[in-house]
């Protein structure tokens, strides 16, 4: 009866196996436009290209590369394969575990020379009988400009054959490729930050001594309203300076432009109106960090301060389907469009180093390059100014995006 039961069992298991495998078959043919044999391998090598890529765009990590050795073994079709820095062992996938420190010289050779190489048993001595270890291919991992950042090792139980040797250079090219990728992601990330930092600065010295300034005029007069301006100010800092973060959302953003403009209103007093209009469905859109506020310092700080009489600052953010349109408007003084755009250019000839008068020009530029590089080129500033006729800046921001997300 055992006996019995187990072949049942065992018909039972084979019939379960092939049915999962005509199930993946089935779902593989029902993909739209892959029909043949070369169509499926093309998916097939792509697909595992794409899931290698991920981890690979992190950097060269332990982490990164204990994910992507797998997959790529499976496109260079070797028996083992690993993934090396310039000068560890990451991660090996399949057979040649033993090996590792033997490996990982000649990675570390690979990498000094930055030439590829073909290690046979000589290299690979180990006094194992059973060790299918019979070679191996190193080529190493350029990254961004020609620096060499590891070596791929791919593994053979004979002779490296010519077909193994020429897919573990390509393999090699195609992940040093995504490892320049991911220096270019961190190198936009640090520029992101620097140009945070630019902002800040460009905050510092123009608004922080005319805030203590109005500050310090109600201390006599009006202690209470001095110590609420004084409360006001360290909220705005706080946020202004805070060490994280490159995304926020438009609710605090806004929020710290009202803490902004009563400081101003303090030292303007009657001159300094403001009006907002603001549709609260979008207050929770996510936008890059201080990319607002600097677009309301300028309104006030070029355009209407330098105006006689009352001036007019205008917030508005609207809801437009997938997207929130924004724009900043006073009535001040206005510019000769012909003469912003000739600032911006000459800003963008000067490496970013502003002239004297030119913070309107670097707080424009600086918003409307990161506003760019995180949403795309479709989503820059719009400018309207001209003289006595005040400035108006757009802007688009799309309510969802990947990658952005408050507090990021």
């Amino acid at each position: 009866m055992g006996g019995n039961l187990s072949a049942v069992l065992g018909v039972v298991s084979l019939v379960s196996a092939l049915a999962a495998a005509l199930y993946a078959v089935g779902r593989l043919r029902a993909r739209r436009g892959i029909a043949t044999a070369t169509q499926r391998a093309t998916y097939e090598v792509l697909h595992t290209a794409g899931l290698a890529a991920e981890p690979l765009r992190a950097g060269l990590s332990e982490a990164g590369a204990a994910k992507a050795v797998r997959h790529l073994r499976a496109l260079v079709g070797a028996p083992g394969l690993a993934l090396t820095d310039r000068e560890r062992l990451l991660a090996l996938d399949g057979r040649g575990t033993h090996h590792g420190e033997q490996l990982l010289a000649a990675a570390r050779r690979a990498v000094v020379a930055g030439r590829s190489t073909v290690l046979g048993e000589p290299e690979l001595w180990c006094d194992r009988v059973d060790c299918p270890v019979r070679g191996a291919v190193v080529a190493p991992l350029t990254g961004a400009d020609g620096r060499v950042a590891g070596a791929l090792v791919a593994i053979a139980d004979g002779p490296p054959a010519p077909g193994l040797v020429q897919a573990t250079l390509e393999t090699a090219h195609w992940a040093g490729n995504q490892l320049a990728l991911a220096e270019l992601d961190s190198s936009r990330e640090r520029l992101a930050r620097a140009e945070i930092r630019a902002l800040r600065a460009q905050i510092s010295p123009h608004f922080i001594y005319n805030a203590l300034t109005a500050i310090g005029s109600f201390v006599r007069t009006d202690p209470e309203r001095a110590r609420e301006l004084i409360l006001e100010f360290a909220e705005f800092t706080r946020y202004s300076f805070r060490a994280h973060g490159e995304f926020t959302t438009l609710a605090e953003e806004l929020r710290s432009i009202d803490r902004y403009l009563t400081i101003e209103r303090a030292r303007f007093g009657d001159r300094l109106q403001v009006r907002l209009q603001i549709a609260p469905e979008v207050l929770p859109v996510t936008l890059p960090f201080l990319c607002l506020q600097p677009l309301v310092e300028n309104a006030v700080r070029h355009g209407l301060s330098r105006k006689p009489g009352t001036g007019m600052v205008s917030i508005e953010a609207r809801d437009a389907g997938a997207e929130c349109h924004i724009t900043v408007e006073d009535d001040g003084v206005g510019m000769d469009p012909t003469t912003l755009t000739a600032g911006i250019a000459e800003l963008a000839r000067s490496a970013g180093d502003p002239g004297e008068d030119s913070g309107q020009h670097v707080g424009l530029s600086n918003v409307d390059e990161r506003l760019r590089s995180v949403f795309g080129d479709g989503f820059g500033l719009v400018v309207e100014t001209g003289l006595g006729s005040g400035t108006k800046v757009s802007m688009r921001v799309p309510k969802f995006h990947p990658g952005v997300r408050a507090g990021s």
